[in-house]
């Protein structure tokens, strides 16, 4: 019991770092501050493998290194001003988005690709309305231009990531479930 805790523990800060090295994937985008990361696929390998714990307790890791100054974020940035800027929102649903996946993820025996995508679709959904309301009240931005700045031009990229993590996601879960290395 205690080792199969310390395992998920140290699962969880290693998927805190995938998602790291995930963030650097990045593509600024002309009219927003926020740029296109692959953050969202790191979140959502974690929380499909670990679970809705310690997959919110990956994403709670990675924020926390970040929030402290480590330089985690896209664009090897961190520190607060991130978590307060314009990108804030979406850093700060992270580990919500992550729980709700994981969580859902539970909810199935053997959970195909399609549930795990739309838990994904559902737990990015969380991100962009978080990162689009703290976009709004930092920016300035009227509702309209947060909505057309911070949510809409992500849409088609969420549907890629998120596919592509339950793609991923639902097949290391299969073969790490015959090895024994999941519940």
């Amino acid at each position: 019991m205690r080792s199969e805790r310390l395992r998920m523990q140290l699962m969880a800060a290693l998927f805190a770092g995938f998602t790291a090295i995930c963030a650097q994937i990045h593509i600024p985008l002309p009219f927003t501050p926020v740029p296109e990361t692959g953050q969202t696929v790191g979140l959502g390998l974690a929380a499909i493998l670990l679970g809705s714990r310690y997959g919110a307790l990956s994403a709670a890791i990675y924020v926390l290194l970040g929030a402290v100054g480590m330089r985690v974020f896209a664009g090897l940035s961190g520190g607060m001003h991130v978590i307060v800027g314009p990108t804030g929102g979406y850093i700060i649903a992270f580990a919500f988005a992550a729980f709700l996946i994981g969580w859902l993820m539970e909810r199935r025996e053997q959970p195909g690709i399609l549930w795990a995508f739309v838990a994904n679709v559902l737990g990015t959904v969380i991100i962009l309305i978080a990162g689009t309301v703290q976009l709004k009240f930092v920016s300035g931005f009227s509702w309209q231009q947060a909505f057309f700045g911070g949510f809409v031009p992500f849409i088609l990229g969420a549907v890629v990531k998120s596919f592509l993590a339950a793609s991923i996601g639902v097949v290391l879960h299969r073969r790490l479930s015959r090895l024994g290395l999941t519940k």
